[in-house]
């Protein structure tokens, strides 16, 4: 199962959030083995690295995957497994996030969010997501566990 991210650039609340986060990825680590792609930018991208890079001694089948929206970006290896680069050759620069996004959520089978609001580009993403129907686990929305785990995974 691929599993990836979405959240706002800056968080306020990082501890709580972190605190919700473990909770999930241990959860869904203790399930099987899982592929986590993450975006590297923004707190909340970095925090679900950090986390991911804490729970790997228990669950060192578990994969944490950087996708880089440009090929020359240096990438801060140490708290990945890899580095993908998704086929966005011909895309201009100032849309290789977005489009790198877009890859994210084609690929994915679930995605974990911290999204607060509706607008900007982790909005965006979540609504891709949902637009696609993938099951979501908002972690800013109340019971967005339960709402995941009623739709099925493609």
């Amino acid at each position: 199962m691929i599993i990836t991210f979405c959240g706002h650039s800056k968080l306020y609340n990082s501890n709580i959030i972190k605190d919700r986060l473990t909770r999930e990825l241990r959860s869904l680590s203790a399930q099987g083995t899982h592929t986590f792609y993450l975006g590297g930018y923004g707190d909340f991208d970095l925090l679900a690295a950090n986390v991911l890079h804490e729970l790997k001694p228990e669950y060192p089948e578990v994969e944490s995957i950087l996708i880089l929206p440009y090929p020359d970006r240096p990438a801060d290896a140490a708290l990945y497994d890899s580095t993908i680069y998704p086929p966005l050759e011909n895309v201009p620069k100032r849309y290789a996030i977005s489009h790198r996004n877009k890859w994210m959520i084609e690929q994915a089978d679930l995605v974990i969010a911290y999204v607060e609001h509706d607008w900007g580009g982790a909005a965006k993403t979540l609504a891709m997501a949902r637009k696609k129907k993938l099951p979501v686990i908002n972690l800013a929305e109340p019971g967005s566990r339960k709402s995941a785990d009623r739709t099925n995974p493609r």
